[in-house]
């Protein structure tokens, strides 16, 4: 989107604001997720100096993790005015009334249950590698193939390989368009070999950059098929004429379930496009054991022998959903679910506010509190949890009495947008500041406060059985034993007993952290401590199909880092540990900014981008240079480091000529 409004509106007009970057964030139009609107509402209030605001794909309101934050800017933003964008809103007539409550202006509904591309459906019992070539060769094309698991769109985009969907010449302008692109990233090789056979994949695992690249193919028509999962349907600019669906369940964390009316809609409605289309084509695959039998039913039919023995495969036994042609037409014409609050009081809201200049800010929470979108008994529970919060906030310093405001001493940037910062301030009084594993205490206890990257851990396990199996068998233990202690492994959890007790009774203090678990672990401390380089640890753990998973799980941590640890309590090795982690983020992809600077000046861009192709040449030359010397890097850095110790300790006890071997 950001891209988009740079082309429509001139690149020095339009900025951009995330939790991660920031790009000309003066611009009088400004794109930014709901998260910092609402961060910045919260702040500002009335002041907020938005005057007009657009919510693109406002059904996230009923979003259970994200929808607080669409609902922040309607309670307190007063002097702006709303548009509130879905093709799934639903019932409106509860946001009609508030919204003006809210700023006192009409409220108009623009509402139309007439498509301008209509969209045609089927049901298809034909197996994916028959049915993807019939819809191409009908002009059906570009297709989006619809996964609900990162490793089934990798899987899918792999299996069209065996097929040619695109002619020499159009394969041709796809290389072209392909020269200097950077697929340096350990997956990089896999992507660009799938675009050069007019596939694209697209995913919230794939690095940024490699996103922006497929959605721009796609825009110039190069793309036979897109592989993703159901993200293309939040407000990606692709454009799609047919939407395929491998499945109509999903599972959501924890059980599988038929997708809503609104999920299905949302997605389906990427199909057709305005000007280009006179109608969309949404595909419903049956489920997989259907098609086989309907296969194998038709080539029996010649043979009422054969038929007669035949065995029809059955559906899975554990986590299936079935579905049919029946539940296509109640998805397709059924109404969206009606939109539910999801008005959540955290620290990071309470803190926002009591930052605002004024001295009527507790007012101005329970202002917040009395004027959402709740029940009035949840209302009654969220003032409780309010002033639970603000003890604690009052009680560990962060917020000062008389008068009443942030503690000075804080960074302009602090934060506490993860649920459990407050347990690490609280725990990290406990750390010694002098103690030589203090900055990596810290940065675990960072880590364990952040959302678990599942794959991640699952990768850690799987490599430590492997070590722990191979330790075990030349040890001669029988394979019973061996089986049993594999149950055992676990992924590594540094200081996990210290963490978990400290846990225990931080949480028994404040009943309000609800369902909130600590999650002690080892990704970033792993990273630095071993001097990976991010595609070191790629390999390391064959993450490359979810390499913007790791991205964003390092990001989160740097985020911590810089915005939760008070500034007081940052020492000089864990300002290294910060500034490294922030060197390695910057280094894997700065995409969006590039494409921005591109479009602000064509000239300096093509300039810099040329100035990079003959960087990036001459770094992998050095590179082949140097693996022809050193085998293993990682190793040769690591004994130099160890060498290097080793000198000071010797030094340290009078050992100088000791000291001085192998140092040179």
């Amino acid at each position: 989107k950001f891209l988009s409004l740079c082309q429509e509106f001139g690149p020095e007009n339009v900025g951009m604001i995330t939790g991660d970057a920031t790009v000309n964030g003066d611009a009088p139009i400004i794109c930014c997720t709901a998260e910092i609107l609402s961060n910045i509402a919260l702040r500002l209030g009335e002041d907020t100096p938005y005057s007009d605001v657009i919510m693109d794909e406002f059904h996230y309101y009923s979003d259970r993790e994200r929808g607080v934050a669409w609902q922040i800017p309607l309670l307190t933003m007063k002097k702006s005015r709303f548009l509130l964008l879905s093709a799934t809103l639903g019932d409106t007539s509860f946001f009609e009334k508030s919204l003006t409550q809210i700023n006192g202006l009409e409220t108009v509904v623009v509402k139309s249950s007439v498509r301008p591309v209509p969209l045609d459906f089927q049901y298809s019992e034909r197996p994916l590698h028959f049915k993807i070539p019939e819809l191409i060769a009908s002009h059906r094309s570009p297709i989006y193939l619809v996964n609900f698991t990162q490793r089934e769109c990798a899987e899918e985009a792999q299996n069209l390989l065996s097929t040619d969907f695109s002619t020499k010449e159009e394969k041709k302008r796809i290389a072209e368009e392909l020269v200097g692109v950077d697929f340096s990233s350990p997956y990089g090789k896999d992507i660009s070999r799938l675009l050069k056979h007019g596939i694209g994949i697209h995913h919230a695992g794939l690095l940024p950059r490699y996103r922006v690249l497929v959605e721009k193919l796609a825009q110039k028509g190069m793309l036979k098929v897109i592989c993703g999962t159901d993200t293309l349907g939040v407000g990606v600019n692709v454009p799609i004429r047919t939407v395929l669906f491998t499945k109509l369940s999903k599972y959501d964390g924890e059980k599988t379930a038929l997708l809503s009316v609104r999920d299905f809609q949302q997605i389906s409605g990427r199909a057709g496009r305005k000007g280009f289309d006179d109608s969309g084509t949404v595909v419903v695959q049956a489920p997989e054991h259907v098609i086989e039998n309907k296969v194998a039913e038709e080539k029996l039919a010649s043979d009422p022998k054969k038929a007669k023995k035949f065995v029809k495969r059955k559906p899975p036994e554990k986590g299936y959903i079935p579905w049919g042609p029946e539940t296509l037409t109640k998805l397709s014409q059924g109404e969206p679910e009606a939109l539910v609050s999801r008005f959540q009081v955290t620290h990071g809201m309470v803190l926002n506010v009591l930052s605002r200049e004024g001295t009527r800010n507790c007012d101005n929470v329970r202002e917040i509190i009395r004027t959402s979108h709740e029940s009035p008994h949840q209302k009654k529970r969220h003032f409780k949890t309010a002033f639970q919060l603000f003890r604690s906030l009052l009680d560990r310093g962060i917020l000062e009495l008389n008068p009443l405001r942030v503690h000075v001493d804080l960074q302009q940037d602090f934060s506490l947008n993860q649920g459990l910062a407050l347990f690490m301030i609280d725990t990290m009084r406990i750390l010694e500041p002098a103690h030589p594993e203090y900055a990596l205490d810290v940065l675990t206890l960072a880590e364990s406060i952040v959302e678990n990257p599942d794959l991640i851990l699952r990768r850690q396990v799987d490599k430590a059985k492997t070590l722990k199996l191979q330790e075990m068998k030349e040890a001669g233990i029988e394979y019973d034993q061996r089986m049993e202690e594999l149950e055992k492994v676990e992924y590594p959890k540094p200081r996990r007993d210290f963490i978990y007790d400290h846990f225990n009774v931080f949480s028994a203090a404040h009943p309000w952290i609800g369902g909130d678990n600590i999650r002690p672990k080892s990704i970033a401390r792993e990273i630095y401590e071993n001097f990976y380089s991010f595609a070191e640890y790629i390999r390391e753990y064959g993450l490359e199909r979810v390499e913007g998973l790791l991205l964003r799980y390092l990001s989160e941590v740097y985020k911590v880092l810089t915005q939760t640890v008070p500034e007081f309590m940052v020492t000089d090795e864990l300002e290294s540990i910060i500034e490294y982690l922030g060197e390695l983020l910057r280094g894997i992809d700065s995409s969006l900014l590039d494409e921005w600077e591109r479009l602000r000046d064509p000239a300096g861009a093509e300039l810099a981008f040329q100035a990079a192709q003959e960087k990036r040449s001459r770094e992998e030359a050095a590179r082949a240079l140097e693996e022809k010397k050193i085998k293993d890097r990682r190793a040769a850095r690591i004994a130099i480091v160890n060498e290097v110790f080793r000198g000071l300790r010797e030094f340290s006890n009078g050992n100088f000529e000791a000291a001085s071997v192998g140092l040179g």
